[in-house]
C-alpha cells in the first residue's frame, strides 16, 4: 500500500451527470470536431467557430464554480471534457481548457474583487487567459525566472520574456510571475517570486512570434513580451514574494489535465489501428490476425485503461481535496503520457507506410504525444515529485533530491 494507507484511497467516485456530460462531449467531439481536424493540420488555425460552439456548449465554464458563472464540476469533470475532445484533437482541447491555469490560481489564491472581474468572463467564454510562466531558461526550474518587476507607487512595472506560453494568442489575460526580490540565500531561491494578473491591453504587453513545435498544430505556444508594464498593487496575485506557491499549486492542480488529455489522445490512436487493422488485408488475411498484430492491439488497449484508472483516480482525490492528489497526479501524468507516446509510435507502425502519410493523420498523433511528455513538468521532474512524495510520507519531512 505505501505510499498509501487503505485501500479506499484508491476509489474512484464517477456519477450519473458525469457520464451524461461525456456524452455530450463525445457527441460534439464525433459529430463537429472530428471532420475539422485535417483542416486544423493544414492551417494551423483553429475555426473560431468550433470554438464558438464550444463556449455555447458551456465547456469553457467546466471546472468553475456556478457563483462565477461556470457550470460547476471539478477536476474528474475537467478530465473527460479534456479526454473526450482529444481523442480527435489534443490541440483543440487545449484552447479550450488552457483557461484553467489562469483560473486555477486566481481562484485559490485571489481576491473576491479579483474573481469577480475576471473569472465569469472566462467562464462564459467571453475572454480566454493564460498563465505566463516558462522563460528561455526557466521552465521546471520555477526559482530561475528572471523576469523582474519593481514597485513604484502603486504599481509593479514588470519586464521581461515569457517562452512558450500556451494560448497567448487568444488570451485577454494573463498571470504572469516575476521576481520582486532577490533570494535570501542560493538554497532559498524560490523566495521573492510574485505572480500578478496581467491584461493583454496594458501598455507595453506584445503577445510575439508564435513557436513552431512539432506538435498541437493549431494551439502552439507563443512568446510573451513585458516591456515595463504598468500593473496596479491590486492585481498582484496571493501574497508578494510567494508566487512560488502559486505556481506550484496550479501546477498540482492542473497536471492531471495533461494526464487526461493523452488518454484521450491514445484512446484516438488506439481506434485508428483496431479499425484500419480490420479492414487492411495481407496475403489475403485482415491484419489482425497475425499475432505481430493482435499482441500490439491488446497491449494498446490493457496500457490505456491503465492510464485512465490512474487518471480518474487522481482526479478524484484532487476533487476531495486529499493530500495524497499532489503524488496521484504526478503518477497519473507520467504515465499516461509515456502510454499516449508508446501507443502512438505502435499505432504507426500497424499502419506501415501509410501511418507516415500526413494526410492519414496518424503520424501527428505521437508528434502531440511526445509534446505532453515535456509540458507542465518534464516527466523526469515528475519523478522527482513523486520520490519526495515518498521520502516526505516515509520520513515525515522532505530531504533535498535533484
Amino acid at each position: 500500500m505505501f505510499p498509501f494507507n487503505e485501500i479506499t484511497d484508491f476509489k474512484i467516485d464517477i456519477s450519473e451527470e458525469q457520464e451524461l456530460f461525456r456524452k455530450a462531449v463525445r457527441e460534439f467531439a464525433e459529430n463537429e470536431l472530428a471532420n475539422r481536424v485535417m483542416e486544423i493540420e493544414r492551417t494551423n488555425e483553429i475555426p473560431e467557430d468550433l470554438i464558438e460552439r464550444a463556449i455555447k456548449l458551456g465547456f469553457t465554464g467546466i471546472g468553475i464554480p456556478q457563483e462565477y458563472g461556470g457550470q460547476g464540476g471539478g477536476s474528474l469533470m475537467s478530465a473527460i471534457l479534456n479526454e473526450e475532445l482529444s481523442r480527435f484533437s489534443p490541440a483543440f482541447a487545449s484552447a479550450i481548457t488552457i483557461n484553467h491555469l489562469f483560473t486555477i490560481p486566481v481562484l485559490i489564491f485571489g481576491t473576491e474583487e479579483q474573481k469577480r472581474k475576471y473569472i465569469p468572463p472566462i467562464a462564459k467564454g467571453e475572454a480566454f487567459a493564460a498563465h505566463a510562466n516558462t522563460e528561455p531558461g526557466a521552465g521546471s526550474d520555477v526559482a530561475g525566472i528572471k523576469t523582474t518587476s519593481r514597485k513604484e507607487g502603486k504599481y509593479y512595472i514588470i519586464n521581461g520574456r515569457k517562452y512558450f506560453i500556451t494560448g497567448a494568442d487568444r488570451a485577454k489575460y494573463f498571470v504572469v510571475s516575476a521576481r520582486t526580490s532577490e533570494p535570501p540565500s542560493p538554497k532559498e531561491r524560490w523566495k521573492g517570486l510574485t505572480f500578478f494578473i496581467v491584461e493583454r491591453d496594458f501598455p507595453g504587453v506584445k503577445v510575439g512570434q508564435k513557436i513552431r513545435v512539432i506538435g498541437l498544430r493549431g494551439e502552439q505556444p507563443n512568446e510573451v513580451i513585458l516591456d515595463n508594464v504598468k500593473v496596479p498593487e491590486e492585481n498582484v496575485l496571493g501574497k508578494e514574494g510567494e508566487g512560488f506557491k502559486v505556481a506550484v499549486t496550479t501546477y498540482d492542480k492542473g497536471r492531471v489535465g495533461v494526464a487526461a488529455q493523452t488518454v484521450g489522445l491514445a484512446q484516438g490512436a488506439f481506434e485508428r489501428a483496431f479499425k484500419y487493422s480490420l479492414e487492411r488485408k495481407a496475403f489475403e488475411r485482415p491484419i489482425i490476425s497475425y499475432e505481430g498484430i493482435a499482441f500490439k492491439i491488446a497491449e494498446m488497449l490493457m496500457e490505456i485503461q491503465a492510464a485512465r484508472l490512474l487518471t480518474y483516480w487522481a482526479a478524484t482525490l484532487s476533487d476531495k481535496n486529499r493530500q495524497e492528489a499532489v503524488l496521484a497526479a504526478s503518477l497519473a501524468k507520467v504515465f499516461a503520457t509515456e502510454v499516449a507516446e508508446k501507443v502512438s509510435s505502435m499505432a504507426i507502425k500497424i499502419h506501415g507506410g501509410a501511418g507516415v502519410d500526413q494526410e492519414v493523420g496518424i503520424e501527428r498523433y505521437l508528434r502531440d504525444a511526445i509534446i505532453t511528455t515535456i509540458y507542465e513538468g518534464t516527466n523526469d521532474i515528475q519523478k522527482i515529485t513523486i520520490a519526495r512524495q515518498m521520502v516526505k510520507r516515509a520520513l515525515g519531512r522532505e530531504l533535498g533530491l535533484m
